[in-house]
This record gives structure tokens, sequence and C-alpha cells, in this order.
């Protein structure tokens, strides 16, 4: 699927989407162009899905982060997934089996922000909240190899 020169390029731009060609040239041992058609067919197989920006929420005014697990009441299923998606202060959400059927990241402004938040899902689900203190692993890629 990815060869080793595939997959240095691959932790670079995980590291910083921003590099230029030429900086990825220099690690990978590659030409520009080399390394440019390298990058076209790693996004034409969908390896890479985007380039992004990594953005600090507490910017912004989100000094609290929270997962929250979410249980749908019967019959409520659609409609509490629908609600996830309608507030924006859910940042990540993944349907998982088991108890809960949602585990979501929410970042507010403030305790009663979350209550206000919560509030809008607890006719439709139970939740169960914790306060996120810190981030010891970010999100990264499992091994490649």
């Amino acid at each position: 699927m990815t060869d080793d020169i595939d997959q240095i390029l691959i932790s670079a731009l995980m590291e910083d989407s921003r590099r230029s060609l030429k900086a990825l040239a220099n690690l990978s041992g590659l030409s520009s162009p080399s390394v440019a058609e390298r990058l076209r067919r790693l996004e034409e197989r969908g390896v890479l899905r985007g380039y992004t920006v990594e953005v600090d929420p507490k910017c912004f005014g989100y000094q609290l982060q929270a997962i929250v697990r979410i249980r749908p009441l019967p019959g409520q299923l659609q409609e509490v997934e629908r609600q996830i998606q309608a507030i924006a202060e859910f940042t990540e959400c993944d349907k998982v089996t088991g108890d809960d059927c949602f585990i979501a990241r929410l970042h507010v402004r403030s305790m009663e922000q979350l209550d206000t938040l919560l509030d809008r899902l607890n006719v439709l689900a139970e939740t169960n909240t914790a306060i996120v203190k810190k981030t010891p692993v970010k999100r990264r890629l499992p091994p490649m190899a």
C-alpha cells in the first residue's frame, strides 16, 4: 500500500502539513517533482484526504473540553444524531457499540454553557460527562508498518 518513502512523507506532513515540496524532497531524498507526484498519487488513492491547521479552542474562549457519552432514549437515535450535528460546540463524535451509542468531544466556555447544551440532549438521551484535564496523547496515526 505504501512504501518507506511514502511513510516518510506522510509522517513529515503529520508533523507540519505546510512543509514545502523542497523540504519534503530533502527529507525523502527525492526531487521536488517526484515528491509532488507521490503526494498526488497518495491523494488519488485516498491515503491523504486533506491538509489541515491545528487551532487551539482556548484562543476563542473555549476553556473547557468534555467527553460526553450519549445513550439515546428508545426511538430517539436519529434525532440525537441530528442534535449532535447541529450543536457546533461538539467538535468530534463517534457512533460506537456498547451501552452508549455516541462518544463525543465538546468544547465550552463555561460550566453553564455545558449545562445549557446538554439540556438540549437530555430530553432525548442520557448523558455521562467527563471534563478533560489534559491530553497526554494527541490525535496521531497508528504505526504505518
